[in-house]
């Protein structure tokens, strides 16, 4: 048995993905929903082995100050760039400049680890989701 908790952040975030051959290769931005979901790293017969002290596997306001502090007040109305784009020399602007080119699924890559070893003894990250639209979204399972 696992014990699975999700949690929801918004954030916008301006980016340009310079080797992309069509429109998103100018700048544009995205109101995104970032899907954060945790689990129990071993399999439990009871709840009662998640936290003898609590009862819970972690608190939903320590994982929404992680991720706040380690993505979310980071990456929030920043504009995101590749190394290699002209772009990445703007200045007097909020700007993140990336190895890598900013899609959906290089930065579910990346925020996994800025979050894998900051979680509790006992917790491992399952999965990141992230919806750039309505629509369109990118799931990373762990």
């Amino acid at each position: 048995m696992k014990l699975r908790l999700t949690k929801q952040f918004d954030f916008q975030m301006a980016h340009t993905l310079s080797a992309y051959p069509g429109k998103c290769r100018n700048i544009h931005g995205h109101n995104y929903k970032l899907f954060v979901a945790v689990e129990n790293e071993e399999a439990c017969d009871t709840c009662t082995q998640i936290n003898y002290n609590s009862g819970m596997l972690m608190d939903f306001t320590a994982l929404k100050s992680l991720v706040e502090n380690e993505i979310i007040e980071v990456f929030d109305h920043a504009f995101v760039v590749p190394q290699d784009s002209p772009y990445a020399n703007i200045e007097n602007t909020k700007k993140i400049v990336l190895p890598f080119q900013p899609t959906c699924e290089n930065l579910l890559l990346y925020f996994a680890t800025l979050l894998n070893d900051k979680l509790p003894e006992g917790v491992r990250l399952y999965s990141l989701k992230i919806h750039e639209t309505e629509t369109s979204f990118a799931e990373l399972i762990l």
